[in-house]
């Protein structure tokens, strides 16, 4: 009985522990009552974002990676033991036969607008949604991307979980990892003009002004040609980057289609072949899971760094 007494005691601490926190969420706030024992992420950047904050045993699976990606070794081993619930984006369905009770995702990142997957149409079943900040744009009027889009995922997410000393180190880390980088790097004092290549032969999907890489170009010593396109992520004219005439392409890897057929794609078509990145064999690669919100935002500047300057 003692034991017992001990037991519920301990219990009745650690909840007490929590303090209901309220986070912004887009337009919406979102309030916990307690941390969330059964999370599902979508996409392969945001799962990262919920390893790299040690959620893994806080979550039942995970959606959307291997329909259009693949998982490289580390990110193998991270989700080794979850499994996953629906190879593209779930339906309502999917989420509420895994007994979740969080959905991390974002607009056009699992979920779409008026679609069968959002924050209405899970929140009967008692499954709360936090969204990634890089797609509140397609909800309404946000300001231009940055490298806060991430940290303050990580943040909102450490406050939700309860494990807000490890987000805070974490985002500190980035921070100082960033300008460490950044304040030595060595340029030629006009950023280089890039383009972001997404997908798409007809028209090219691309990074707008409210898309991750607009940031990570900047950061490096870059400006998206494309930084007026008040988009994310949408389609354009190739016509438009002709005459934008980048001096450096950024092709985003994943799909069926390889990053060395995109990149041949542009070399061979002579309708793209005055632009400046084309005749001079300017291209350089970032894996979706470096050129969307995550963990290895970090790295994916400093690969573009050394591919803008390195000549």
């Amino acid at each position: 009985m003692k034991r017992l007494a001990l037991s519920l005691a301990t219990c009745l601490i650690s909840s007490s522990a929590f303090a209901q926190v309220t986070v912004q969420s887009c337009d919406r706030e979102v309030t916990f009552d307690t941390p969330p024992k059964a999370a599902v992420s979508n996409d392969v950047n945001l799962t990262e974002m919920m390893l790299v904050l040690g959620l893994r045993d806080q979550m039942v699976g995970y959606t959307g990676i291997s329909g259009w990606k693949t998982l490289d070794e580390d990110m193998r081993a991270g989700v080794a033991e979850l499994p996953e619930l629906s190879a593209k984006y779930p339906t309502k369905e999917v989420l509420i036969g895994a007994d979740a009770d969080f959905y991390f995702a974002g607009w056009n990142y699992g979920m779409k607008v008026g679609g069968e997957v959002t924050p209405e149409t899970l929140a009967p079943f008692g499954i709360k949604v936090y969204e990634l900040t890089e797609s509140c744009i397609h909800l309404g009027e946000k300001p231009k991307v940055s490298m806060d889009d991430m940290y303050n995922d990580l943040l909102n997410l450490g406050r939700i979980f309860d494990v807000e000393d490890t987000a805070n180190d974490i985002v500190a880390a980035y921070k100082t990892e960033l300008d460490s980088f950044t304040s030595s790097l060595k340029s030629d004092g006009e950023p280089v003009r890039v383009f972001v290549y997404d997908s798409g032969e007809d028209k090219p999907f691309t990074a707008g002004r409210y898309a991750m890489p607009t940031a990570l170009i900047e950061a490096a010593g870059g400006v998206n040609v494309l930084d007026d396109f008040e988009k994310s992520w949408a389609k354009i004219d190739w016509e438009t980057v002709v005459e934008k005439d980048p001096e450096m392409v950024v092709i985003v890897n994943y799909g069926n289609v390889t990053a060395e057929q995109k990149r041949d794609f542009m070399k061979n078509n002579p309708a793209l072949a005055d632009i400046d990145a084309v005749r001079n064999d300017r291209f350089v690669t970032l894996e979706y899971v470096e050129a969307t919100p995550g963990p290895r935002n970090i790295k994916a500047v400093k690969k573009l760094a050394d591919a803008f300057w390195s000549e």
